[in-house]
């Protein structure tokens, strides 16, 4: 029975092979594809090959027709500092109309920040006064001139004018002569620049920049002419005013 079946099987086979190559001539006069041909004995033992086809594609691994390389770009990046305006004397608050002639007067008038990013102007008060008085002399006016124009370029800062002496005489006749030559000053510059209100201080000797006396304890002229000044002081921009209160100002 089993041999029945496959005598049947293989002739069925055998019948659809032969009608493969009969339904493909093209196949069979060697078109490319593939060939049946018929064997008279039994492949049952024959092992099975793999071998390339006559004419078939070739496929192949091969360097494109360009190399690749790797090489340095025209053009080197770098980290550098971007043009920005100086934070330490607030040039950002500046109108850019006014920029180039504020960035100047600061230089002029040796202006200088403080830690609490006040801006610091210091009118030696020899310039600005006779000895002992508190009237200004016509040749202040130059400076007195430029510190106006100085402060237009900080239109919504606060500003206060802070007077100092020299260590002779008393605290009391210092205090008030410092605190005059103050206000003189900032009369002058609120007439230059119109209805803004500047603040006035005087400190007397109590906040010298030089010593007034030398270390063997003589008198230093020079020491003391350094004291004798008036600071014109733009503080920081805040919506309440002044920032500190006025015992500390700024320093």
């Amino acid at each position: 029975m089993k041999r029945a079946a496959a005598v049947v099987g293989a002739a069925g086979l055998l019948v659809a092979c032969a009608a493969m190559a009969q339904a493909t001539p093209a196949s069979a006069a060697g078109g490319g594809g593939y060939q049946v041909r018929r064997s008279a004995q039994s492949l049952a033992g024959e092992p099975t090959r793999w071998q390339p086809a006559v004419g078939a594609p070739v496929s192949e691994w091969r360097p494109a027709g360009t190399g690749s390389s790797w090489q340095r770009a025209a053009a080197e990046s770098t980290f550098g500092k971007a043009a920005a305006p100086d934070t330490t004397l607030r040039l950002a608050e500046v109108p850019p109309a006014r920029l180039a002639r504020t960035r100047t007067l600061l230089t002029e008038l040796n202006a200088r920040p403080t830690p609490q990013k006040a801006i610091v102007v210091d009118l030696p008060a020899d310039v600005l006064f006779d000895f002992d008085k508190a009237d200004l002399r016509p040749d202040a006016e130059p400076a007195l001139a430029r510190a106006a124009e100085l402060l237009q370029g900080y239109p919504d800062a606060p500003v206060r004018v802070r007077g100092h002496t020299d260590a002779r005489g008393s605290d009391a006749y210092n205090d008030a002569l410092s605190l005059r030559r103050a206000q003189r000053v900032a009369e002058r510059l609120a007439a230059a620049t119109g209805t803004r209100k500047l603040e006035t201080e005087g400190l007397g000797r109590r906040e010298p920049i030089a010593a007034n006396t030398r270390p063997d304890g003589r008198d230093d002229p020079e020491g003391r002419q350094k004291n004798r000044r008036v600071e014109i002081v733009i503080g920081p921009r805040a919506s309440s005013g002044w920032t500190q209160s006025k015992e500390m100002p700024w320093r």
